[in-house]
């Protein structure tokens, strides 16, 4: 695909994807902040915000992603934010929506804390090495539909629709392993994979570790031959999936006929089934 750097980066518009887990008594009263600021900044995309933390994917031109990120500073517990960078042609959301959620990412337990217990990170340089030692339990904790785009090889697809089955799957899985075994975990920008190494932790495995930043930032750093991805990477806006360079795809078809799509087709994705104009049509005649 060769598409390197500085070609990207002219795209015109800037994709950060960033979370963390830190206590916002005022959640609530944040809102209203955020979202003011982003529209007067021309910035779109989705933040979600609760008690536990935040969670965001947002756009916008390179000057207004800077002051974003500026604008954060200013509230010490969001301060230095740590995001994954990829890039568009066009803006990717058609909407700034900033919620209000009991989770940042719904793991379906409530009062469960990933803060304390949660497994250890690995960065992307040392990945390759984990996931191939033998004996690791390499676990993909996004949704099927995700993993269909791609995935690391030999990893374990749980066949979820929702992360809100991650438990009930995870508890089956665990049924009679030894708590010793390694366990690898990895979902799109980490926010998945570090609350479900603090749920495998809470069953009583230990040797529990996630990819850090998720496969964004594996893509990011991990280039060519040395990269043990697969596939495109799904995202959750309307380029649909990234590829190794994190550039949008250019492979991505109907899943009908296997013909080209448009952008007006990636503008009504749901969970993955992509299908073209054309098939659309001949499904309503």
């Amino acid at each position: 695909m060769g598409r390197n750097l500085d070609m990207l980066m002219s795209m015109g518009f800037v994709v950060a994807a960033f979370y963390r887990f830190v206590h916002l008594h005022n959640y609530y009263d944040m809102r209203s902040v955020i979202l003011e600021f982003c529209k007067e900044h021309g910035i779109k995309g989705t933040v979600i915000l609760a008690e536990q933390g935040i969670n965001a994917t947002i756009s916008g031109e390179r000057d207004a992603i800077n002051k974003f990120f500026s604008f954060l500073d200013l509230d010490h517990r969001l301060a230095d934010m740590k995001y994954h960078e990829s890039y568009s042609n066009r803006l990717p959301f058609s909407k700034m929506k900033v919620r209000l959620k009991k989770e940042v990412v719904r793991l379906g337990i409530d009062d469960f804390d990933c803060s304390s217990m949660r497994g250890e990170y690995v960065g992307p340089k040392a990945w390759n090495d984990l996931i191939t030692k033998p004996g690791m339990h390499v676990i993909d904790t996004r949704n099927d539909y995700e993993i269909k785009f791609g995935r690391f090889k030999h990893s374990i697809n749980p066949g979820t629709t929702s992360f809100r089955e991650f438990p009930d799957w995870a508890r089956k899985w665990a049924e009679g392993k030894d708590k010793d075994v390694g366990v690898a975990m990895y979902c799109t920008g980490g926010i998945r994979c570090e609350k479900s190494t603090a749920f495998l932790k809470s069953l009583g495995f230990e040797n529990v570790y996630h990819l850090k930043g998720g496969i964004l930032n594996y893509l990011q750093s991990v280039k060519g031959a040395d990269s043990l991805w697969e596939g495109d990477c799904f995202v959750f806006d309307e380029r649909v999936a990234v590829d190794n360079n994190i550039a949008p795809s250019e492979d991505i078809k109907c899943v009908k006929c296997f013909g080209k799509v448009d952008e007006a087709d990636l503008r009504s994705v749901s969970k993955g089934h992509i299908v073209c104009g054309a098939c659309k049509s001949a499904d309503v005649s």
